[in-house]
């Protein structure tokens, strides 16, 4: 009796385990990277659209949108092999955020 009741409970355990594991492997893969902005350009950049490129809130304090900005830049700056055009668009939204232009000063 006793025996029939632990084949019985091992079987059970099998059986969930072999279903979670099922649900694991079904389940959609996860991104691990943080999302960056994947969109173009608009051609007057807004507040919004320079929070998405750098990657902060449309409200932040100054510190974090120049963290944000060296962070950014790091990775597309054209003497490390970036694009003149993304680094002019980084400086811009760091420049809107900070609300040194309202204008596109972007030199393309």
């Amino acid at each position: 009796m006793v025996a029939g009741a632990a084949v019985a409970a091992a079987a059970l355990a099998g059986r969930y385990g072999i279903l979670a594991w099922q649900a694991f492997k079904a389940r959609p893969p996860a991104a691990r990277m943080r999302r960056f902005y994947e969109g173009g350009f608009q051609t007057a950049m807004t507040r919004r659209e320079a929070a998405l490129i750098l990657g902060v809130r449309e409200r932040v304090v100054a510190e974090k949108v120049k963290e944000a900005h060296r962070r950014v830049m790091v990775a597309n700056h054209p003497d490390a092999g970036g694009s003149h055009y993304l680094a002019s668009k980084i400086n811009e939204a760091k420049d809107i955020l900070l609300g040194k232009s309202n204008n596109s000063g972007s030199a393309f």
